[in-house]
């Protein structure tokens, strides 16, 4: 299953309406709400903010005010289509003056999918687990080095009388990273497992 990597944006313009499709990241279809309403106030000029959303087997989609089944739906279909998950797509519609009729609507909202789709960096999705980890300035350039061999993602860093950080890696990567972490600074920390929401509580020797 693939997930998209960063957030990408795609213009189409039919009969002088803009279609602005904006493909984002999300990890829950009740995040889909929030941004839809995110957009309308971005776009507060715009007539229509359709979108379409796909979360494993989870998936969302609306017409908001266009026709029944002009909108989201085709827009969905094209989604579902091409095996991309844990993903939002928002089409903003400026109306540019002329009707495009039933089959107009269906093939401008699909098209714009295609189009966002077509600029989308896609990855495998991987079961990730989170941790904190505290340590000695001493151990940094060594411990970046090790998360780049183990796919270890940084999140978040605070620098203090310690460096404190939040990060991710590969539920596969994460014996192997705990045991060079616990013998690359002697003992002194390991990684402390989080849940989403947690800050910084690291188990520090």
């Amino acid at each position: 299953m693939l997930i998209l990597k960063t957030e990408c944006q795609a213009e189409l313009v039919v009969k002088k309406s803009r279609f602005i499709a904006i493909a984002r990241k999300i990890s829950s279809i009740t995040e889909v709400k929030a941004l839809v309403e995110e957009t309308r106030a971005l776009h507060p000029s715009a007539n229509h903010v359709v979108h379409c959303a796909v979360v494993g087997s989870q998936f969302s989609f609306s017409d908001d005010r266009e026709p029944k089944n002009t909108a989201g739906r085709p827009a969905f279909e094209v989604l579902k289509g091409s095996g991309i998950s844990n993903i939002c797509v928002l089409i903003v519609r400026y109306f540019g003056g002329t009707l495009l009729g039933t089959g107009g609507l269906v093939k401008a909202y699909a098209d714009s999918v295609k189009a966002v789709l077509e600029m989308a960096e896609t990855e495998e999705l991987t079961e990730k687990t989170r941790f904190s980890l505290v340590f000695g300035y001493e151990y940094y350039e060594n411990l970046r080095r090790l998360f780049s061999e183990t796919e270890t993602e940084v999140e978040q860093e605070a620098f203090a009388t310690h460096i404190n950080i939040i990060a991710s890696v590969p539920k596969d990567n994460l014996e192997t990273l705990t045991t060079k972490i616990i013998n690359l600074t002697n003992g002194k920390t390991r990684p402390d497992l989080i849940t989403d929401g947690e800050g910084f509580e690291p188990s520090v020797q």
